[in-house]
């Protein structure tokens, strides 16, 4: 069970760093946020509008939703507030996969859609290793990003150790989730 532990873990990490990186954001203008910036996506708010929708296209694969690519024509690029709300909901839909998988469900593989290049089988546990290292480094980019402002950016790697658990505990239960220390 150690790499599905890990991946729930990695689940509720991700929901507690995605959120406080977006309630720092939502202290920003709308001008600010939109404002172009260096980066690989030009501002804020293209970077984790990029990164909400590639969660959204990597979760209809892991929960076989059989949307495909189809995702993205729904998505619109949102404002700090909605994106926050946005963003918290389909990390919790992650951490519901992520705590229903065992070592042979995430050894399974699911169809994913790759356009023109067609269906390509994926190992459960490799699309959720490439969706947290997605998330990550998006997620560096926009702190950088954020440090350009007059917001401080918040620390993110207070989270796995038990020594840190007082850090995020309230966070936590503001979120709805049990710290990693929790899970075992």
């Amino acid at each position: 069970m150690a790499l599905a532990l890990h991946f729930r873990k990695a689940a509720r990490n991700n929901a507690w760093s995605n959120d406080r990186l977006l309630r720092a954001c939502t202290e920003l203008s709308e001008a600010e946020f939109r404002a172009k910036r260096t980066s690989f996506f030009p501002s804020l708010h293209e970077t984790l509008n990029h990164s909400l929708s590639i969660d959204l296209y990597y979760l209809d694969m892991l929960e076989e939703g059989g949307r495909g690519l189809r995702v993205f024509d729904a998505l619109r690029p949102m404002a700090a507030g909605p994106l926050r709300t946005a963003q918290l909901a389909s990390d919790r839909r992650l951490v519901a996969f992520c705590d229903a998988q065992d070592e042979a469900l995430l050894a399974r593989t699911v169809p994913t859609d790759r356009g023109e290049d067609g269906i390509v089988q994926e190992r459960v546990d490799d699309l959720l290793a490439h969706l947290f290292q997605h998330q990550i480094h998006h997620r560096g980019q926009a702190h950088a990003m954020l440090a350009g402002t007059a917001i401080a950016p918040p620390q993110l790697d207070e989270y796995f150790l038990a020594f840190d658990a007082g850090r995020r505990a309230a966070e936590l239960k503001a979120l709805g989730l049990e710290g990693p220390e929790a899970l075992g």
